[in-house]
């Protein structure tokens, strides 16, 4: 979301023009990554026909997908030898891979053989309001044509050439993907920023890149995008029509409302009553005035609420996306660190009117113990559009976070992510495919459109 912090391990992969000339230069290359990473990152087909992705991850560790949502962390014990972790627990989980000499053609993972899938890889730049971006098309092998996905950041400041696994697991499965470097980060130029709206324009230049570059193998085109992504693909999607759009963990409210509706969902967990809760939102509120005015309006505001309740019990627990970081501050270190916080976003930003004059499929994909971006308003908001006849198809995993990672919750109450859930892989590149989904992906709760032969906004799955 707007601001991303450390409170799970997977919030860094998943922290998302129209009139610009795009720049036709294009080479095609291997995976741009680091040497030492370049060796083992791809994605493999076992001998039971099972796929895992090999991906860079923090450090020198390197993480593992599987389609089925399994996952976990490789630290190398030995040239080529690698052991695992259990999805972010750290834990051992028993599997042992290792890779044949560099560049890795094969690996062992856990006792079975596999090879690594043939992807054709496409680097390019291309301009965007007089920015250059890095981008990477990633195609399945052969001639077919198949659907692209353009990937569309969170507010992570990572490179997504280098940390985004879907533009791999997506090309494994028959889909295409264009993933780039958001301006400010990775090989891209440019400064960094929030400005959804110049987001979006980025994001209808990459478009119009993964289309030309494509060409004939160019089937259907559309976006995906996680966390911040979600405001971002809409707006995108708006300016130039394309054939889908997916949003993965994202919200229909606004930055002000997210940061809101996190602080009374911490609070309530944390056995809060309502009294309590309605005091920590108006922390968060005099804050979110603070931050959303540049650091120019209401200090004192901040200053008061803050002495009135800085010696409550309950106020170390105020935390919301971003309240937790602006409570510390004070007017003499507004130079310094209100500076940094100042990205261009848009705290009042009203995504429903752009929402609401969508007309090409949507696919929302949300978590039911989401805390960096609650799921419940969001969830009402598009159950109110699917029933007034719009192209939305909402999939709702209750035990999923942030990330769509499940997690188990450790000895001092937080949360540790575990796998992904079954089927979330799988339902991104049957919607690129066909617009809508026509089967039964894990545990998800799904909400399909009347136009699926449904009536509208009644849960289709068969977990209603």
């Amino acid at each position: 979301m707007p601001y991303t912090h450390a409170r799970q391990p997977h919030c860094l992969p998943h922290r998302r023009i129209i009139r610009g000339l795009l720049m036709l230069l294009v080479v095609t290359a291997p995976l741009a990554a680091r040497a030492s990473e370049s060796c083992q990152v791809g994605t493999y087909r076992l001998a039971d026909g099972q796929l895992v992705d090999v991906a860079p991850s923090e450090g020198d560790t390197l993480r593992w997908r599987k389609l089925d949502g399994s996952t976990g962390a490789l630290t190398q014990v030995a040239p080529g030898k690698w052991k695992s972790s259990y999805g972010w627990t750290g834990r051992p989980d028993g599997i042992e891979v290792s890779f044949d000499t560099c560049p890795a053609a094969c690996l062992r993972f856990d006792g079975q053989h596999g090879r690594r899938i043939s992807l054709r890889m496409t680097e390019t730049r291309f301009t965007s309001h007089g920015t250059q971006l890095a981008g990477r098309l990633v195609l399945p092998a052969g001639n077919a044509r198949v659907p692209v996905v353009v990937l569309v950041h969170g507010a992570e400041r990572a490179s997504a050439r280098r940390i985004y696994a879907l533009q791999r697991m997506l090309p494994a499965q028959g889909v295409g993907a264009f993933v780039y470097d958001k301006r400010g980060t990775g090989d891209s130029s440019g400064r960094y920023t929030q400005d959804f709206e110049l987001l979006a324009d980025d994001a209808v230049a990459a478009m119009h890149q993964a289309r030309r570059l494509a060409g004939k193998r160019l089937g259907r085109i559309g976006y995906q995008g996680g966390s911040q992504g979600g405001w971002v693909v809409p707006l995108a999607a708006r300016r130039e029509r394309v054939d889908f759009a997916i949003v993965s963990f994202g919200l229909a409210v606004s930055v002000i409302d997210e940061d809101q509706q996190e602080i009374a969902l911490e609070m309530q967990l944390k056995g809060y009553d309502p009294d309590i809760v309605a005091k920590a939102q108006a922390i968060g509120a005099a804050a979110e005035r603070l931050i959303a005015s540049g650091f120019t309006e209401g200090f004192d505001e901040l200053d008061a609420i803050r002495e009135k309740y800085r010696h409550e019990p309950w106020y170390k627990d105020v935390h919301g996306n971003y309240t937790w970081m602006i409570l510390p501050i004070h007017r003499e270190e507004v130079a310094s660190k209100g500076a940094a916080l100042r990205f261009g976003t848009p705290f009042h930003y009203d995504p429903m009117p752009t929402l609401s004059a969508l007309t090409v499929p949507q696919l929302w994909v949300l978590g039911g113990q989401d805390l960096e971006a609650p799921s419940a308003e969001t969830s009402r908001r598009l159950r109110g559009l699917i029933a007034h006849g719009h192209l939305i198809t909402l999939a709702l995993y209750p035990d999923a976070e942030h990330g769509m990672t499940e997690f188990e919750t450790g000895k001092h109450g937080e949360r540790i992510s575990t796998r992904y859930p079954p089927g979330y892989f799988r339902m991104l590149a049957e919607f690129a495919r066909h617009g809508r989904l026509d089967d039964d992906y894990g545990q998800a709760r799904i909400m399909r459109p009347a136009s699926a032969g449904t009536t509208p906004g009644m849960p289709t799955a068969n977990h209603p």
